[in-house]
């Protein structure tokens, strides 16, 4: 970007529509920001409830600015060029949103190891599931229409529901009626590793936390186990494998 303007209007039209996806990013930092300064003074529930509230008005004045700006249609609040998609559209859109999503948590990850190493930068990895994790269970529950106590099967619903839930694989296995085991049999980021000729990540400080978290936000009830999570060994057959119980 040349540094020839003064101001805005001095732009010409490439530089402008750069300056307009910058100000879309600064939206969404400044939306984050907000949301990580009320959790901080009053704590992940109550900056949850207001988020919500927040976004439930500011959604609708967005959402409506952008349509105008980008000349798009709305039904109902929507983007009429999605509800004009079939199912495989849209599972594929979901997809590739998952993917995007990865994308930018592995850039960030590399970009804190480039400057501090690999420990500092899975310290942050790890402090960002305590708080993406039960964000993402709540937002899941929400959509839904989880009870506040959803159970066992409400948690099994609710993890096929996650950002990376189309693109890992992942199983439900040896169900009894007070818990069930979770196994990520492809993990996209592993899997990426060993094509590579490297070792698996060790994502287990950061997994107790975040399936912990996400457990406990679908029902306050539900416990956690590890069964196995690298750096721990591990069959060919699953990366991870998770204990979920709900205690009588």
């Amino acid at each position: 970007m040349s540094g020839h303007a003064e101001k805005p209007e001095e732009l010409n039209p490439e530089e402008m529509a750069r300056l307009i996806i910058d100000l879309l990013h600064r939206t969404i930092v400044h939306h984050t920001l907000w949301f990580n300064e009320v959790e901080h003074q009053l704590g992940m529930p109550k900056a949850l409830e207001l988020m919500d509230e927040a976004w439930q008005k500011s959604y609708p004045i967005q959402i409506k600015r952008l349509s105008e700006i980008f000349g798009f249609e709305l039904k109902d609040g929507v983007p009429a060029a999605l509800l004009a998609k079939d199912k495989t559209e849209l599972l594929k859109a979901m997809e590739e949103l998952g993917k995007s999503w990865l994308a930018s948590d592995g850039v960030w990850f590399q970009t804190v190891e480039a400057h501090y190493g690999l420990w500092e930068a899975k310290r942050c990895n790890d402090s960002c599931w305590a708080r993406f994790s039960p964000f993402e269970a709540w937002s899941i529950k929400k959509f839904l229409g989880l009870p506040e106590q959803a159970g066992l099967e409400g948690l099994k619903k609710a993890l096929r529901f996650r950002v990376y839930g189309r693109i890992n694989v992942q199983t439900f296995v040896n169900d009894t009626p007070s818990s069930f085991i979770f196994q990520m049999n492809d993990c996209r980021v592993q899997s990426a590793r060993k094509r590579k000729g490297l070792e698996d990540y060790p994502c287990k400080s950061g997994g107790l936390v975040e399936y912990r978290t996400f457990a406990e936000t679908i029902d306050p009830r539900l416990k956690v186990e590890c069964i196995g999570c690298p750096p721990d060994e591990h069959p060919a057959e699953w990366f991870c494998s998770w204990r979920f119980n709900l205690p009588k």
